[in-house]
């Protein structure tokens, strides 16, 4: 394939712009299609405040899908646990790469391990998912809000304005900062947000089958699989992705397991559930659908929706 570049849109920090040059060289292995690179700045990454109280769903993707639709980029990458889970009209999930490595990691001082830090320690994190999961296996560290790309908040520890920082793993790999991960936290112990470690290729609904078809090129039906199941559940708790939800679906051999939490915030009650059901083809996504749904339901029956409620309420509503 030859002719004009597609203009892929992407945010601009180095994480962003490696994670969409990663895609746009498989497309481009895999189909001749020759792709550019267009940066876009979204509020999320001009604002200050912390993602809380921007209000976690969409501030890091409404300025790429605003370029989407007025045509200055052909599709977006976005990192997909910062999609909202209600569909943007007009738009598409064109395609959903193969998942990167979903696990929450610490970068600690010292080379120390998670239950190594000595009580009082600092651990900066600006998610309330991660907050709430760790206040429930370290009730004596003290968790502090912070912003920033990953090099800032791994600065933070260098200058010993906190002791730990806790990161997504597979956004470390993407800017190469793995050695930098003193422990990393199994599904067990900490549920991942969401879709974590997958990325997801946008594009204007009409043009899918058409000119962008080689957008197809980087789906991954065992990742969409599992992410559409995780993110049902948090659709269904009508929680957005600043919300104390984790979930994660794992499809092999036919099955899928997926697993879920909602932990109040100090992590004094959680609402964690699991469930495996037989799937015939990972392309079954209106299975993986009841699964997660089945799922959140059951945990609200529960009180998950209560947990992510109060969550809400001391956030100050937002």
């Amino acid at each position: 394939m030859t002719g004009t570049p597609a203009k892929l849109g992407t945010r601009r920090s180095t994480m962003a712009t490696t994670q969409s040059q990663g895609i746009a060289d498989t497309i481009t292995e895999r189909t001749g299609q020759e792709i550019e690179l267009e940066l876009v700045t979204s509020f999320g990454d001009v604002s200050r405040a912390h993602l809380t109280q921007l209000g976690g769903t969409g501030v890091f993707v409404n300025a790429l899908r605003d370029e989407l639709m007025s045509g200055r980029i052909d599709f977006a990458v976005h990192s997909l646990k910062d999609l909202p889970t209600t569909p943007a009209e007009g738009l598409v999930l064109t395609a959903i790469p193969e998942r990167d490595d979903p696990r929450d990691a610490l970068c600690a001082r010292d080379g120390l391990k998670f239950a190594d830090l000595p009580a009082g320690a600092k651990i900066g994190t600006g998610s309330p998912r991660r907050v709430a999961q760790l206040a429930a296996l370290r009730p004596d560290l003290v968790y502090v809000p912070i912003r920033g790309n990953a090099e800032t908040r791994l600065g933070k520890v260098t200058s010993g304005e906190v002791d730990a920082v806790v990161l997504a793993y597979a956004g470390l790999g993407r800017v190469g900062r793995r050695d930098d991960v003193t422990d990393v936290f199994e599904p067990e112990q900490m549920l991942p947000a969401p879709g974590q470690g997958a990325l997801a290729v946008e594009c204007l609904a009409e043009r899918e089958s058409n000119d962008l078809s080689y957008l197809s090129a980087v789906e991954h039906p065992a990742t969409r699989v599992e992410v559409v199941a995780e993110r049902v559940v948090l659709a269904e708790l009508e929680a957005g992705c600043a919300a104390p939800v984790g979930s994660y679906a794992e499809y092999a051999d036919g099955r899928l397991r997926l697993r879920a939490a909602v932990v109040a915030t100090n992590g004094s009650e959680a609402v964690r559930r699991e469930k495996t059901i037989d799937i015939a083809s990972p392309t079954d996504l209106e299975a993986a659908t009841g699964l997660g749904r089945d799922l959140a339901r059951q945990m609200i029956a529960e009180g998950a929706d209560r947990i992510v409620a109060e969550a809400f309420a001391e956030r100050g509503g937002v």
